[in-house]
Formats: C-alpha cells, sequence, structure tokens
C-alpha cells in the first residue's frame, strides 16, 4: 500500500478524472477556490473526486472515495472564478474527509492497478488489440481525423493507460465512469471499456439509420421551405432581391386565385423552376412570361349578367336604323337566354343543388349555353355593332378577334412553350383582354380563315364552339385547360360558302341584307353626319344636309349594300368644311346647310357610276340582276348572232324543232364556269325550242355562231342566276324581238325550260329598284322571299313570279323587232 498522504479536495460535478488525462476545470464555488489556493501554496496537488449528486454545497457524504491525484496546471483567473487545466496522476482511495479552513481535506492513499499475471497471454493480447480498433473506429465515426486518432492512440503503450485514456473521452455517465475509475484490474477494465466502446458505435450508427430514414422521410415541403431560406440568403448576398420579390409577388397573385387543380399544379411546378433559374437565363424569362400569363387571365372572375329584354330592345334601337328581321332574331335569342337564367336561379334558391354552388356561375353558364349566332352579309350594315349591343344589354364585356388571314392551327390553340417567342391563341387572348370569364366574344371574318400546311384553324375552332367541349379548352401555350362554356360567342362573315361544313353546323346564321337607299339616308342623318361633324370640330356649329345632299353622296359617291363608305365620304364632306372654316372662309356653313351642289362642288366629280335602266327597248339585250357583298344590281346580257350562208339547211316544215348545224358559242366578260354553263343550257334550249319559240327557221339555219358578252369585263362574274337573262337576250335576237328595257330577272334555266329558284332575292330586288326598273320576274320558288323587301320597295314595284322560261318570254318581249330588214349575210353585233 503506498504512503499517506493529505490534499486538498476538489469536487467535480458531472464528470470523472482519470489518471493520464489532462482536462480543463471551472471552479467558482468558495471551497473549491480556497483548495485550489491551498495547492498553490504547496506542490500543486489536489484529490480529484467525483461528487454522487449536482449539489452546490459538497460534502463528505456525497463524494466518492475513489478519485485521482491530479496536478494543477496553468490557471487562469476571472471574476467569476478560475479556470485551470488539471492533470490526473494517479488513483487514490480516500480514507477520511475533514473541513479545514472552508475546504475539503482528504487523507489518501494512493490504489495500484492489478495486472495481468501474463502479458504475453494471447487472450489479453487480442483484447487489447480489439480495444484499440474499436476505439480507433469510434474516433472516425465521431469525425476525427484518422491521423489525429492513431496519433493519440498510439502514443500509450500501456493496456492500463490505454483503457483510462478511453475511459476519459467516451460519453459515459458519472456512475459509469466511476466504475471504470474504482476497477483496479486492468483486464476487467480492458473489457468493460471495449464493452462500452462497441456500445457507443452501434449508438452511432443507429443514429445514422436514423438520420438517413428521417431525410427521406422529411417532407418535400419542409425541404423546399429550408432549401428556400438558403436560396433568400444566396441571392441576398448575390444582390437578386429584385427577382425574389417578383417571384414573391407573383406566388401572391396565384395564391389570390382559384385556379382548377391542374393549373394549381403547373402554376406551382413553374413558379419553382423559376426560383431555381438565373435571373437573367432565357429560361427564367419564359417561366416569368408564362405565370405572368397564368396569373393574369380571369380564371373565376365574371361579369354579372342583368339582362332586361325590354332594355334590349330600347339599346338596339338606339344603336340600329331598321335590320327589323335581325332584331327580332337577336331579342329571341336574349330571351331565351333570360328564361333560362332564371329556371337555373330558382332551381338554385329551392333544391340547393350541391353542383350549382355558386348561383352567379349557374347564371352565366345557363346564359351562355345555347345556339352560337353567325351574323352573314355584306361589310359595312351592322354585323360588328350589333354583336357589341348585344353585350352592352347583358352588362357582358366585349372582345372582338379579327380571324381573316388567320392560316395557322397556332392562331386558335397557340403555341408550344418550346418554341422561340411562343404566345398563346387568339382565344386566351381575348379571354384576358376581356378580364371576364364570360364576357362576349366576336369571332370576326370566320368565312376568311385559310389552311395550310401549319394546320387548319377552322378546326381546331370547332373545340371551341362545341358546348360538350368548350369546358375544358386546352390552349397548347397553357399547357392546362380553361373553361369558355361561359363565354357567348358570336361570328361574323360575308360569304358563307367559304365556312367548312363542320364549323357552319355548330352556329346558326342570321342573314344581314343591304340598306335601301331611304334606309342609308335615315342612318346617315342619325349617326353618321353628327359623328362625323363632331369628329371635324363641327359639333357646335350646328349643320344639316338636305336630304338631297345625303342622296346625292349615296348614289353617286358610294356602291355598297352597307354604310361604311357612306360615312367615309360623309366624313371626306365635313373635312373639307372644316378646312374653309378654319381658313376663315365661312361662306359655306353661313346658312348651316349643305345642299346637293355643295356636296358636288366638295366632293368633286362622281366616283360611282351605276347602271341605269336602258333608255330604249332593243333587240339582243336582256337586264339581269346579281349579287355581290357589295350589295345587288343590275347587269345588262348581250346576245349576238353570226351568221352564215343563206342557203336553207334541209328541215321538215310540220315539225316543232327545225334541224340545224352546229351553232358555236363565245362567251366574254370573264364569265364563271356556272355562267357559261347557264349560257350552253339557254343556246341549247333556244335552239331545239326555234319553231314554239316563234324564231323564223331560216334564221336558225344560217345562224353559225352565238356570242353573249356581260359588260363590265374586268369584274369576274359567275352563279346560276343569269340563266333566263341570257336565254331571253338569245331568243330576242333570234326572233328579231325587242326586249323591254324596264324589266330585269333572276333565276336559272333548265334545258327544258324550267326556272329553278336562286339566292339574294332581297338585296338583288333592292339593287333593281336603284337602278329604275320598274318589273321584276323572279322564279315562283322565290315568291316568299319577297317579304324580307322593304315595304316601300315593293309597292314600288311590279313582281312576277314564274315556272317556265315560256312565260318570261311573254312578260318581256315586245312584239316589234329591229326597223329594218336584217340580211342573212349581215354581222349582227360587229
Amino acid at each position: 500500500m503506498g504512503q499517506r498522504q493529505t490534499l486538498p479536495v476538489l469536487p467535480l460535478r458531472g464528470t470523472v478524472m482519470f489518471p493520464g488525462i489532462t482536462a480543463p476545470i471551472a471552479a467558482g464555488r468558495p471551497g473549491t477556490l480556497r483548495a485550489i489556493e491551498t495547492a498553490l501554496k504547496g506542490d500543486r496537488l489536489v484529490f480529484a473526486v467525483a461528487q454522487r449528486d449536482n449539489t452546490e454545497e459538497p460534502t463528505s457524504d456525497i463524494l466518492f472515495t475513489t478519485g485521482v491525484i491530479a496536478r494543477i496546471g496553468q490557471i487562469q483567473r476571472g471574476l467569476g472564478g478560475v479556470q485551470l487545466l488539471l492533470q490526473g496522476e494517479q488513483r487514490a482511495t480516500a480514507l477520511q474527509y475533514a473541513e479545514v479552513d472552508g475546504y475539503l481535506q482528504a487523507v489518501i492513499v494512493p490504489a495500484e492497478e492489478m495486472m495481468p499475471l501474463d502479458l504475453k497471454n494471447a487472450a489479453f493480447e487480442a483484447l487489447h488489440k480489439e480495444a484499440r480498433e474499436r476505439a480507433a473506429e469510434l474516433g472516425e465515426k465521431r469525425g476525427l481525423p484518422e491521423e489525429v486518432v492513431h496519433q493519440v492512440l498510439d502514443s500509450v503503450d500501456d493496456a492500463g493507460k490505454f483503457s483510462d485514456l478511453v475511459a476519459g473521452y467516451i460519453e459515459l455517465t458519472v456512475p459509469e465512469k466511476q466504475g471504470l475509475l474504482e476497477t483496479l484490474s486492468v483486464e476487467e477494465r480492458l473489457r468493460r471499456v471495449l464493452v462500452h466502446v462497441q456500445r457507443q458505435i452501434g449508438l452511432l450508427e443507429a443514429q445514422e439509420d436514423i438520420k438517413s430514414q428521417v431525410q427521406e422521410e422529411l417532407g418535400e415541403r419542409q425541404r423546399e421551405m429550408f432549401l428556400r431560406e438558403q436560396l433568400k440568403a444566396i441571392q441576398k448576398e448575390l444582390g437578386d432581391d429584385d427577382q425574389s420579390k417578383e417571384i414573391t409577388e407573383l406566388r401572391e397573385k396565384l395564391t389570390k386565385l382559384e385556379l382548377p387543380k391542374e393549373a394549381r399544379a403547373e402554376a406551382e411546378r413553374e413558379l419553382g423552376r423559376l426560383e431555381r433559374a438565373g435571373r437573367e437565363s432565357m429560361e427564367a424569362q419564359v417561366i416569368r412570361t408564362y405565370l405572368e400569363w397564368i396569373a393574369e387571365l380571369p380564371w373565376s372572375k365574371r361579369s354579372d349578367d342583368h339582362l332586361e329584354l325590354a332594355r334590349a330592345g330600347e339599346i338596339l334601337e338606339e344603336d340600329h336604323y331598321g335590320l327589323k328581321d335581325v332584331k327580332d332574331r337577336v331579342l329571341e335569342f336574349l330571351a331565351v337566354r333570360q328564361l333560362r337564367a332564371q329556371q337555373v336561379a330558382s332551381e338554385v334558391d329551392t333544391t340547393g343543388d350541391g353542383q350549382k354552388t355558386d348561383a352567379k356561375e349557374a347564371k352565366a353558364r345557363a346564359m351562355a349555353k345555347g345556339p352560337i349566332l353567325l351574323f352573314n352579309g355584306p361589310p359595312g350594315v351592322g354585323k360588328t355593332s350589333i354583336a357589341k349591343s348585344i353585350a352592352r344589354a347583358l352588362g357582358r364585356e366585349y372582345v372582338r378577334v379579327a380571324l381573316g388571314g388567320a392560316r395557322d392551327e397556332a392562331d386558335i390553340r397557340g403555341h408550344r412553350r418550346t418554341y422561340v417567342g411562343a404566345m398563346p391563341g387568339r382565344i386566351i387572348q381575348g379571354m384576358k383582354q376581356a378580364g371576364s370569364k364570360n364576357p362576349v366574344f366576336l369571332l370576326d371574318e370566320v368565312d376568311k380563315l385559310g389552311t395550310s400546311y401549319q394546320g387548319d384553324p377552322s378546326s381546331a375552332l370547332l373545340e371551341v364552339l362545341d358546348p360538350a367541349q368548350n369546358d375544358s379548352f386546352t390552349d397548347h401555350y397553357l399547357g392546362v385547360p380553361f373553361d369558355l362554356s361561359e363565354v357567348l360567342f358570336i361570328a361574323t362573315s360575308n360569304f358563307i360558302q367559304n365556312i367548312p361544313g363542320p364549323l357552319l353546323d355548330r352556329m346558326e346564321v342570321v342573314d344581314f341584307s343591304g340598306y335601301t337607299e331611304r334606309e342609308k339616308s335615315e342612318i346617315a342623318k342619325t349617326y353618321l353626319i353628327p359623328r362625323q361633324l363632331e369628329e371635324s370640330g363641327l359639333g357646335q356649329r350646328k349643320l344639316t344636309f338636305t336630304d338631297d345632299a345625303v342622296m346625292k353622296v349615296i348614289s353617286e359617291y358610294t356602291r355598297e349594300s352597307g354604310v361604311r363608305q357612306l360615312e367615309r365620304q360623309l366624313g371626306a364632306v365635313a373635312r373639307k368644311v372644316a378646312r374653309r372654316v378654319a381658313m376663315g372662309d365661312t361662306a359655306t356653313i353661313d346658312d348651316k346647310v349643305i345642299s346637293s351642289d355643295e356636296v358636288r362642288e366638295l366632293l368633286g366629280r362622281p366616283k360611282v357610276h351605276p347602271e341605269r335602266v336602258a333608255e330604249h327597248d332593243e333587240v339582243g339585250i336582256s337586264t339581269g340582276m346579281y349579287y355581290t357583298p357589295m350589295g345587288g344590281d343590275i347587269m345588262f346580257v348581250e346576245a349576238s348572232i353570226r351568221r352564215g350562208s343563206a342557203a336553207p339547211v334541209t328541215s321538215d316544215e310540220s315539225a316543232e324543232v327545225v334541224r340545224v348545224g352546229p351553232i358555236s358559242l363565245i362567251l366574254t366578260g370573264q364569265l364563271g364556269d356556272v355562267m357559261k354553263e347557264s349560257a350552253r343550257a339557254a343556246l341549247t334550249y333556244a335552239t331545239n325550242n326555234a319553231a314554239a319559240l316563234g324564231i323564223p327557221a331560216s334564221r336558225v339555219a344560217s345562224a353559225s355562231e352565238a356570242h353573249i358578252h356581260v359588260p363590265a369585263g374586268a369584274i369576274p362574274k359567275d352563279g346560276p342566276s343569269a340563266g333566263i337573262a341570257i336565254a331571253l337576250a338569245l331568243v330576242s335576237e333570234m326572233s328579231n324581238r325587242k326586249v323591254r328595257r324596264d324589266v330585269s330577272m333572276t333565276g336559272e334555266i333548265t334545258l327544258r325550260g324550267r326556272v329553278l329558284p336562286i339566292g339574294g332575292v332581297k338585296e338583288k330586288v333592292l339593287g333593281a329598284h336603284r337602278a329604275g326598273i320598274k318589273e321584276v320576274i323572279i322564279p315562283k320558288a322565290n315568291e316568299a322571299d319577297l317579304e324580307d323587301v322593304p315595304d316601300e320597295v315593293r309597292e314600288q314595284l311590279i313582281f312576277h313570279p314564274v315556272e317556265t322560261m315560256r312565260e318570261v318570254l311573254a312578260i318581256a318581249l315586245v312584239d316589234q323587232g329591229r326597223a329594218a330588214p336584217v340580211d342573212v349575210e349581215e354581222l349582227i353585233g360587229v
């Protein structure tokens, strides 16, 4: 047993000191400080022993009996106590504790270790080696450099000192460490240290497994938030705060929107991509533009419909003159929607249908459901303005998209975002412009859609205009469905025959015909003249146009079914007057009236020379009627027969049909294929029925060539409705009988002389009336179409519905032919 000695006691809280270990110790309790001062005055040795519990004032009862004789190394004094390095030297056992001068002293005896009997024993060496390897493994798992771990462990060869070294650094409780300190057998202590080291390794491995599992199970949202915070910090360091603000604003906008599930998922995905992309990258600009489109579309915003049918009628009357049939159809269209909306609203109130949770939405859907109107007619007759009036009557936003010339499917469905400069189609652009989910959407000029290798836009419109499909319309640019089921679509066209059949099948046609001259005059005085005077700065001058002045502009300076060109000419008059007034010449407006003579002076020579009724009845000239998008008018059909030899052809006088030689046919005047076929049919009818039609056999026999010409050769002409006019001109020329100049006609002819129905009766009749015609021949089947003709026109004309060509000849031909006989050798018309 070692020699007894008395040393100051240094109580340790929460730790155990081991021999060979140097550790920093903080001391602040009065008793501990006195013990340190006492040791410093002597050989700097203290008895470092652990407390059984963590009490502030240690006593001999709470101190273990086994501790370490330690030497005080460096010491640093402070306001709260001292910091010192304590180096353990040897185990010792306290025999007695006593309190002296306010600190504890202990009478101690050094404790000797129990070494194994045979240090070369294989089992002991294996135990020692295993303990070293496991201790090195534990150090590396704790993150210490491999070189440092081996340097520390290799510096101690003795098994006892090695076990104390490892025990001092592993994480154990105070009782466990105290147990190792009190174990004097080196082999036993080494074995117990190995067990603790192995347990520490297992604990670290389990923590690593748990950590990896937790990281895998960590929610994507939590990880995203964590990464986003890190990204914000990085962006702040890089000076990218502006982009962060933009992303935040976009996120706030998108959060406030009531987006469908698919659109919400796509927006969140693109927001994530935008946050990861650099501010100046091309991808970021594309994504930002896409998200701005998403944020600005009216996903849930809609106008509140407040349709009152009486008010709608007043609006239509305020905005438009005439068009009675069109207004009636529009009011019927609106009446159905009003009743449907009231019905749906009552169902929502009484049944509380879960599928119609929003009465406003249900009402909007009911208002939009129904036929899609197609306003068809010539330019300038009010198709677009009627659509505006419908929007005003409904209290909805109005948006117009011009489809004329569109040749690419992407014009309707948009471009895919993979293309440079990709944009949504015109439908989505129109919805953004409207800012409402239920606007009145005008598809202007659907008859002028083109096709190309890039696709057929009219086919793309099928989805837009189909109520069964347009609630999930997918634009290629957006890539997510957009609901168009609440949109009230209206289309316009000039040539209905140019609209593909499947597209036309989805629309209900409302025909707009041209205005009469009286209607144009009223429109000019009510709408056009006040507007043009106001735009020219003459609104306060209170100028008026005489009726003759307005009619002069209509008849001599415009030629149209609508009033667009009329407004331009009236605007030209107003501008010229404004120029004179601005230069001080007020003579024109002194009387505040603009007369027809002043119109001639201001606009110059007449620019339009419409066909007028012929001055005399003539042989071989008939008056037909035609219809274009600019309106109806008359045209003259001229026929001339070139005759050859006067030698008669063999004929059977008793037969009705004269056998003739071949007669060639020449057609001039830019006639289309249909009109050429009508001319051939007319020639066949005239020659095969020559005897019945009163055509002398000699005139038929001597005919070698028939020439049919329609003046205004620079203008292409086509259609079947000139058939009876051509046949009448041929029969007139061949029989040498004059045609009445005041009769015009329209109708298709067959080889048997039947007169078939045609279209555009109203426009043709209006054109004939303007030209001064008094009587009109129409097919019997078109008699019902006369109801569309304005009353004032019908009262001034005489109509002859016919079924056969013989009825036409009886009405239009006069008995008297040319004054002088015609020699058979003469070349008529040359």
